[in-house]
């Protein structure tokens, strides 16, 4: 999950945005946990894609 949509219990703003130091607090914790987390969806999209024609081309070529 990137924690751009997130909203902070704490203050009521979005995480992404740091404003209280729990949003500070909990944006580093998912920047380091999850490194796909900075990625926006075009970028996984894509990658995915580019993945998906690989394994394609792979399995053509052994056939």
């Amino acid at each position: 999950m990137t924690y751009d949509r997130l909203v902070c219990a704490n203050c009521a703003a979005p995480v992404s945005e740091g404003r209280c130091p729990v949003c500070r607090a909990n944006r580093e914790r998912l920047q380091q946990e999850n490194f796909l987390a900075g990625l926006n969806p075009m970028t996984l999209i894509a990658l995915l894609t580019v993945l998906i024609a690989a394994v394609a081309l792979l399995a053509h070529q052994t056939a």
